[in-house]
């Protein structure tokens, strides 16, 4: 018994409570934390939510689609709604943290698709990935915004590049387009941006970017000018085809330079205007300062002379016609047709040097010279013609003067082409003034002349008279075979038929001296076509004495010395 209580006493035991924490709650522990970390760093890396009105949604999906910049996510689509007119499409992003600075008043936003814009294909990733949403942040001092409005294409640039914007105006936009290239000595430097509307109703403002370093190179006389298509001039070399680059035949184009003979000043500011011209060569022109206008009588037609027509001195341009009209002169009392035009001094005495103490002195001297201005032909396939100005030394002596302050420039005849046209036309006058309807008449006459006389009685009887003499003198010298004097006895009779013979043929002589003598109008009619066939034969002679020794005026007109 004794072993079975002590046994009792040693089974029992005594219990205390620890006062350790259980391993165990490591693992909630752990796990609140990991979340905990998670939530915090969720919403560290969230941004605001922005909204962005495009006009579809096309290629968008909730959910889905994302935000990017420089191909870095910065935001998911949330949700897709129509607004509220039901024309526009009000699209949800959550953006991340790091957009949050990029959100601001000038931030720019379009749909990334696979689409042909400013002559780039671009988007062509998305066509496996989906389109997405892309960014282009603006100018980090403008304040920060949620809203915005989508845009429908890109923009053409689509990062921050260096450089400077700067302002064409132009009548028209012509083949400029949006991205179109703009050219610095065939170098592409630069694109275009876009145009306002404000004031096209008067001209068309166009934004034109130009990159570092050739920014710099802009200046006050830098001139612009439109560069699209191609340029094709037919001129002494041939054809010629001058194109800035395939693309500006495409999508257009615009080239600046600052022209020779122009002074080269500072560096423009941004968004400084320069006027658009057309092409070079009005670009070119416009760098002249001075002008003289002129208006000149020129006595013949002026057909093929139109405004914008090269004025020429030597075969140098030196201005251009500026108008073509019909008027009536009171004076004269009769319709003229002035042609006006502008002579650009610089072009031949260069930019900023003046010979003249003023413009009426130098046209003076020049027109005392033989300063002459006349017609010549500028296209023969055309037949567009120009204003020459040549020194003719044996022009008469003029005086200048002015029409409402426009000088008067004297006129001479039109060499070249033309000079051989009058000379053939004076010529053709010359043969068309010789008689020949009365030439014609004169010989028709002498033949009816000469058939009356040959049918008419008086040279029958003359005939038969002759027969009968005839046979008189052979009956004659028959007898005189037979003897001398039955032959003797009949000379008288001979004698009288002699005799009448003579006064047969003395009164067809004078028949014939009176119808076509010196003193009749027959006579006096070939006299006057010797006379004018002899002139017509000289003016012929003297055209093939020109040709002969200046085969060259068919082509380049009469020499300018004149004609030996």
């Amino acid at each position: 018994m004794s072993d079975v209580a002590g046994d009792t006493d040693l089974l029992h035991a005594s219990t205390r409570r620890s006062r350790r924490p259980s391993v165990i709650w490591l693992i909630p522990i752990v796990a609140v934390a990991i979340g905990a970390w998670l939530a915090w760093d969720t919403l560290s890396r969230e941004g605001p939510t922005i909204t962005v009105t495009f006009e579809t949604a096309e290629g968008l999906q909730a959910s889905q689609s994302q935000l990017k910049y420089r191909d870095i996510v910065l935001g998911t689509v949330q949700s897709l709604a129509l607004s509220d007119d039901h024309s526009h499409v009000v699209v949800k992003v959550s953006t991340t943290k790091q957009a949050d600075p990029l959100l601001n008043s000038d931030t720019q936003f379009w749909v990334v698709k696979p689409r042909l814009f400013a002559g780039t294909l671009s988007g062509l990733s998305t066509l496996v990935s989906g389109s997405y949403i892309g960014m282009l942040p603006g100018q980090a001092t403008t304040t920060s915004r949620r809203d915005f409005v989508g845009r429908e294409d890109p923009p053409v640039l689509e990062s921050s590049v260096p450089g400077r914007t700067f302002l064409t105006k132009a009548s028209r936009l012509g083949s400029v387009s949006l991205g179109s290239p703009v050219f610095f000595r065939d170098l592409t430097v630069g694109e275009v941006l876009g145009w306002d509307i404000g004031n096209m109703a008067e001209s068309a403002t166009i934004h034109v970017f130009v990159r570092e370093p050739f920014d710099k190179y802009v200046n006050d006389q830098t001139r612009f000018w439109d560069a699209s298509g191609l340029s094709v001039k037919l001129g002494g070399n041939g054809v010629e085809v001058q194109v800035e680059s395939l693309r500006a035949i495409v999508l257009g184009g615009i080239a600046f330079d600052t022209l020779s003979g122009s002074a080269v000043g500072q560096e423009s500011d941004k968004d400084h205007v320069f006027p658009l011209f057309a092409n070079k060569d009005a670009a070119q022109a416009a760098s002249y300062s001075r002008s003289i206008p002129f208006v000149a009588y020129f006595p013949g037609s002026v057909r093929g002379l139109a405004a914008g027509a090269d004025v020429t001195l030597h075969g140098l341009k030196v201005g251009q016609v500026t108008g073509v009209q019909l008027t009536y002169d009171a004076a004269k009392d009769a319709i003229t047709a002035p042609v006006n035009f502008d002579v650009e001094p610089e072009r031949f005495l260069g930019i900023g040097h003046q010979v003249f103490k003023d413009a009426a002195t130098g046209v003076g001297v020049m027109v005392g010279k033989g300063l002459r201005a006349t017609l010549q032909s500028a296209n023969l396939l055309t037949g567009q013609m120009l204003v020459a100005l040549e020194f003719e030394h044996d022009a008469p002596p003029a005086q200048v003067t002015k029409e409402d302050g426009v000088f008067v420039m004297p006129t001479v005849e039109s060499g070249g082409f033309s000079g051989l046209e009058a000379a053939a036309t004076d010529l053709l006058r010359k043969v068309n003034a010789i008689p020949f309807d009365a030439i014609g008449r004169s010989v028709a006459q002498l033949t009816e002349a000469s058939t009356d006389l040959i049918n008419g009685p008086e040279l029958k009887r003359v005939l038969t008279s002759l027969d009968a003499t005839l046979g008189s003198v052979k009956d004659t010298v028959q007898k005189i075979d037979a003897g001398m004097g039955p032959v003797m006895r009949k000379l008288p009779d001979m004698a009288t038929g002699l005799q009448k013979t003579m006064t047969d043929t003395n009164r067809l002589i004078l028949s014939l001296q009176t119808g076509y003598g010196d003193n009749t109008q027959f006579n006096r009619d070939l006299e006057r076509l010797l006379v004018q066939l002899n002139d017509a034969t000289r003016s012929i002679r003297a055209l093939a004495d020109l040709l002969a020794r200046h085969p060259e005026a068919l082509i380049k007109g009469r020499p300018a010395g004149g004609v030996e």
